[in-house]
């Protein structure tokens, strides 16, 4: 198993799910950075995930870091939520997303908001204010979710 399925099996293991796992670099340090969220639903919405949980969760994937370190060289775990506005990057964020608000900017410049319905393979199903629009995986140049305040 790779350290990533190893890192979201612990994750699981809580109850929660992971979003991303990357690399960054920021100010001259190396940051190992995991974003979770939660696998429970709340009034169509997931539930938020706190700062406890967050710190929870560090202690437990920091050993599988120790015997299989992501990066060579020094560098430092970050543990947080994803987010409630957050980028879609990968057709697996946008399966995370379903029944959130998401923002879409097409490769023919069209832009598309509304709520996610469905992704089914690399269609992605959105419900504007007049329509369902379908969008192709690769036709979208930039996505994420939004909170409307």
């Amino acid at each position: 198993m790779s350290l990533q399925s190893d890192i979201e099996s612990v994750i699981k293991s809580v109850g929660l799910e992971l979003y991303d796992a990357t690399v960054v670099s920021e100010n001259d340090e190396t940051i190992y950075r995991v974003s979770i969220i939660s696998s429970e639903m709340q009034d169509s919405k997931r539930k938020g995930v706190s700062l406890d949980t967050c710190v929870d969760v560090t202690h437990l994937i920091s050993p599988l870091l120790d015997v299989t370190p992501p990066v060579s060289g020094e560098y430092r775990l970050e543990v947080g939520t994803a987010g409630i506005e957050r980028k879609l990057a990968n057709i697996n964020h946008y399966k995370k997303s379903i029944g959130e608000r998401v923002s879409l900017l097409c490769t023919d410049k069209v832009k598309v908001r509304g709520i996610l319905l469905n992704v089914e393979g690399s269609k992605i199903t959105v419900k504007t204010e007049d329509e369902e629009v379908q969008v192709e995986f690769n036709d979208v140049v930039k996505a994420k979710t939004y909170f409307e305040w």
